[in-house]
């Protein structure tokens, strides 16, 4: 296979964001639908709509609405890159996002990482927030390991329950 020059999506946040939930790079069925999590079989859309008892918005603009509603901000540690596929092992001559643009300033006091890639490359990049970073395992279908209980029970220490 042949490297692809690929660019991710601009972050959802806004002022009363508290977590950023950070992946590595949009996937191409993503890319194809021009928006985080596109593949049908990731896991993301499920777990979180879930955890707030909601369904999965059937649009980006849904998405987008459900994201802000609830106070998360969503963005890929990369946004631009070469790539084969889907493959973050591939990834080469990457432009890296401006994740402190994002988290200073506003209410944001947790960084979720989907995947080990996500989180090394934001650990090697912007290590003096690793005190509120925290792995979880990738949602991707790819990820035979991924625990929808960790993702859970990180999302219940942001947003407790009543």
């Amino acid at each position: 296979m042949n490297y692809a020059h690929a660019a991710g999506f601009p972050p959802v946040y806004d002022e009363n964001s508290v977590v950023l939930i950070l992946g590595s790079f949009p996937s191409v069925k993503s890319r194809e639908t021009a928006f985080y999590y596109g593949h049908k079989q990731n896991r993301f859309w499920r777990t979180v709509c879930e955890f707030f008892g909601e369904d999965v918005p059937a649009t980006v603009a849904g998405k987008r609405e459900f994201l802000l509603r609830r106070n998360i901000a969503l963005w890929d540690v990369i946004i631009e890159c070469d790539i084969i596929g889907s493959s973050d092992a591939s990834i080469r001559n990457e432009v890296v996002a401006d994740i402190p643009s994002v988290l200073e300033g506003g209410k944001i006091r947790a960084v979720l990482c989907n995947g080990s890639k996500s989180f090394s490359l934001f650990s090697e990049r912007f290590p003096q927030y690793l005190p509120v970073a925290k792995k979880l395992s990738s949602t991707s279908p790819a990820n035979p390991r991924f625990s929808s209980e960790e993702w859970r029970e990180a999302l219940l220490n942001l947003f407790p329950r009543a």
